[in-house]
């Protein structure tokens, strides 16, 4: 088909989703609350360094540039149609309605396995600043996880502008807390370094191919979570242009931050210190520098970072379900939107019932508990399996671009293409290194998407692009 062809109507006049209420500076803190820096830091960083050692700042740049390929994928196709459902719409415009619902799928089951399994850190840390010997008590950790979960899926369906606020408020008081705690580190690890600093820290050619792919799998996690800057267009205002520029400098801030925090943490902790904090490595280096009591300080900005990135794991997973109801390749009633706060409140219902489930039914059953903790492993898997598909499409949708301008091309085609193909291959390089629940989760969890799309099969497919 011709690129002309292809060219969809606009999702967002008249669609019933609260118009421009996101400006410029809320989309940024959206994208980066998205990726929860704190929380990234905190639960990834022992990994990474224990996979790449010292060569982990290298492996966090050259995953940002892969990353970029596809920020500049969706920053383009944005441009052809601000939709809330973002790489479903995309890839249904591009690659047809079939592998476009499944690029939407696996964006629902990761949202859904991702906010559920962050709830437990949320109620742990609760529990660790207020009440720390009441931590092994599993079922007093559940039900302050479901009264989180209560309360964010309260400030969601209350309307976009209200959970603005709440997300700039809680990224403001964790980057502040982020922000001592670099400066302060710079001032003091320098003197006492535990890893003697190098510029070959920072080099991608340090690397094997076998020691720069078991590195790319985590690194790739650091960086999840910005692309809900799109699923919001419908809700901000130039919605085919502020969601795009947010997006991009929400990842230009990224990369610098996690760039800093891995080089904070080899100057400041020894591999022995890394191993022994392991999830809590910002509370160690807080503690470090300043005493015991900024550990704690620590955990707050832990705590708000979570809290953030299931926030903004919720708005994707019902942004991104009112998009296919609306398309009716899942059924209708999601599409629904309170008529007051012009929110999909039966999205948010549904992701809240199915959350509470969720961690009920762990909290009983130890087993599902421990899959759901090791599933986030399987989330990577499905991460590259959409925005690989996204990368492809918008290389795909501006393929004629690759014999006009040099930049165009490159960001147009070149990169989203290339990032897109890496993407795949790190994750069918990944389905080895995972354990038989792990692999089930993750490719499972995209392959019973066959189930409502049989479903849905008639419409889906007599609608076909």
């Amino acid at each position: 088909m011709d690129r002309d062809e292809l060219t969809p109507q606009r999702h967002s006049a008249g669609e019933g989703l609260e118009e421009n209420s996101l400006g410029l500076g809320e989309s940024v803190v959206m994208g980066v609350a998205g990726t929860a820096p704190a929380y990234s830091i905190e639960i990834t960083t022992s990994t990474i360094i224990a996979t790449a050692g010292v060569l982990s700042p290298a492996s966090i740049l050259t995953c940002g540039l892969i990353m970029f390929g596809i920020t500049f994928a969706f920053i383009n196709l944005n441009k052809a149609i601000a939709s809330a459902g973002t790489s479903y719409a995309w890839v249904s415009l591009v690659f047809g309605k079939t592998l476009g619902f499944f690029a939407g799928w696996a964006l629902l089951v990761l949202c859904c396995v991702f906010m559920v399994s962050a709830m437990i850190p949320v109620a742990n840390a609760t529990l660790l600043i207020f009440k720390p010997a009441l931590m092994n008590n599993v079922h007093l950790v559940t039900i302050i996880a479901a009264l989180w979960l209560t309360a964010i899926s309260a400030v969601i369906v209350k309307g976009i502008k209200l959970t603005s606020y709440v997300q700039v408020i809680m990224t403001i008081i964790e980057g502040i807390i982020l922000l001592a705690i670099i400066v302060r580190s710079f001032v003091v690890f320098p003197h006492a370094q535990q890893h003697a600093f190098s510029w070959s820290w920072f080099s991608p050619f340090n690397f094997t191919p076998q020691l720069f792919a078991n590195g790319a799998l985590v690194a790739i996690f650091f960086y999840y979570g910005w692309d809900v800057t799109m699923n919001l267009s419908e809700e901000t205002r130039e919605p085919n242009r502020t969601p795009g520029r947010a997006s991009f400098w929400a990842m230009i801030f990224l990369m610098a931050f996690f760039v800093v925090f891995i080089v904070v943490t080899l100057l400041g902790l020894s591999d022995a210190e890394i191993r022994h904090y392991n999830t809590n490595i910002i509370f160690a280096i807080a503690e470090k520098l300043f005493g015991a009591t900024w550990g704690y300080v620590a955990i707050v900005a832990v705590l708000l970072s979570t809290v953030g990135t299931v926030e903004t794991q919720m708005l994707q997973f019902t942004r991104t379900l009112f998009a296919k109801a609306r398309d009716a390749t899942i059924h209708p009633r999601y599409s629904k939107l309170h008529p007051k706060w012009r929110t999909p409140y039966i999205a948010i219902f549904f992701i809240w019932i199915t959350g509470l489930m969720l961690l009920f039914i762990s909290s009983y059953l130890p087993t599902i508990n421990v899959i759901l903790q090791d599933s986030i492993a399987a989330i990577g898997f499905q991460i590259c399996f959409y925005l690989g598909l996204t990368g492809l499409a918008c290389a795909w949708y501006y393929r004629t671009m690759i014999s006009s301008r040099t930049w165009s091309s490159l960001t147009h085609v070149i990169w989203p293409a290339l990032s897109g193909l890496f993407l795949f291959f790190i994750a069918l390089y990944s389905i080895p290194t995972f354990d038989l629940i792990t692999n089930i989760v993750g490719i499972g969890g995209i392959a019973i998407g066959a189930v409502p799309l049989l479903l849905n099969r008639k419409h889906i497919w007599r609608t076909q692009a």
